[in-house]
């Protein structure tokens, strides 16, 4: 008895000390591919105690199904703000962020977190991490060589069959995502993006049917590598992750020259955000991992890495300005001018968009 009050004060003691209590000596964390400085882990570690066990996915519908699966595991996911968030919030997968134990929420950047509290009122469950675009990825000299005049800023480049077809035999990837790729496909039609209507949605699912024989896979991550190293030459996918096939291909042996558009038409905004799921394991850990997330350092090293804004402002100063001064990152008033988003819709509408997705990756 007296044993198990002694470690009780300890673990208290250890606590108020600033290192990791008792049972909170990991942190799992679940998060997209190439999205944080992985070096700066090891100096969480080192200064919290606290080792850092970093699983990765490459889809909100693969970490979506985790949580409603329940005791996923996990202390600290990443999912992107709407609409996976929003609904997973009104399922009450998250648990409010201990406020008192994030010591930098002062770096992060007021306008976005006001965007942010249109899905989050209050701030209370989520801060803001990585944000961006979603558009069109391409080797300059390969599309260029197979059509000279290439519409590269237009969605007409994916969802045309007659210029995607030109490009096939170099390869074209798209996002294994119908939360992004339907949208641009109402966009194309110059319907409303954010449309859940079963005539919109089927209008738009005949149209990535009909360039399905020129996509060789649809995948959310696979196309930063094949673009860098010359598998493919064209791809719908996010911006950060063209950029650093880009910065890839730029110091590869047999360099290539990777460009990013922003469509004419249009794109998605997204902002990813990161939050302790409601059965944590490690919530004390978890917090503590956000805080770190929150560190301008760690904002800054990561932005470098991966070609994404991100929501510190604290941040910007230490950046490369590569990053801070590209138009196609920290978006021109033009460009932000195009940008959309989209809403979550009902459990219902979610499954019929899924089942033509389904539909469009099988043939059937």
């Amino acid at each position: 008895m007296r044993l198990a009050v002694l470690v009780s004060l300890l673990a208290t003691l250890f606590s108020w000390a600033g290192g990791p209590a008792f049972g909170q000596t990991q942190v799992n964390v679940y998060n997209w591919s190439d999205y944080i400085a992985e070096d700066q882990l090891k100096v969480f570690t080192k200064d919290t105690g606290i080792k850092v066990n970093y699983t990765t996915y490459d889809s909100n519908e693969i970490l979506d199904a985790k949580l409603k699966t329940g005791r996923s595991g996990y202390d600290v996911v990443v999912p992107t703000a709407s609409p996976f968030f929003v609904r997973e919030l009104a399922a009450k997968l998250y648990q409010p962020l201990d406020r008192a134990k994030l010591k930098n929420w002062g770096n992060l950047d007021p306008r976005l977190m006001e965007q942010l509290a249109r899905y989050d009122p209050g701030n209370a469950y989520a801060i803001p991490w990585m944000w961006g675009t979603i558009g069109i990825g391409y080797n300059v000299h390969a599309i260029k060589k197979r059509m000279v005049n290439a519409p590269v800023d237009s969605l007409a480049m994916i969802f045309d069959p007659a210029i995607v077809s030109r490009f096939v035999d170099c390869g074209v990837m798209v996002l294994d995502s119908p939360t992004d790729v339907f949208p641009a496909a109402l966009k194309y039609l110059m319907l409303d993006p954010d449309s859940k209507k079963t005539e919109d949605l089927e209008k738009a699912a005949a149209v990535i049917k009909a360039i399905r024989p020129y996509v060789r896979k649809f995948h959310s991550s696979e196309y930063i590598n094949a673009l860098a190293g010359g598998d493919i030459c064209l791809t719908f996918g996010f911006s950060g992750d063209i950029f650093q096939a880009r910065d890839r291909a730029a110091k590869a042996a047999q360099k290539r020259d990777i460009a990013y558009a922003i469509p004419n038409q249009g794109a998605m905004l997204w902002i990813d955000v990161a939050a302790v799921p409601a059965d944590a394991p490690n919530p004390e850990a978890a917090n503590r991992f956000i805080d770190f997330m929150l560190d301008p350092k760690v904002a800054a090293a990561s932005s470098d890495l991966t070609g994404y804004a991100n929501g510190n402002a604290a941040a910007t100063p230490l950046m490369d300005k590569s990053i801070t001064q590209n138009p196609l990152i920290y978006l021109s008033p033009d460009h932000r001018a195009r940008l959309y988003t989209i809403t979550a819709g009902t459990a219902e509408q979610v499954r019929e968009r899924t089942r033509l997705w389904t539909a469009i990756k099988t043939g059937r």
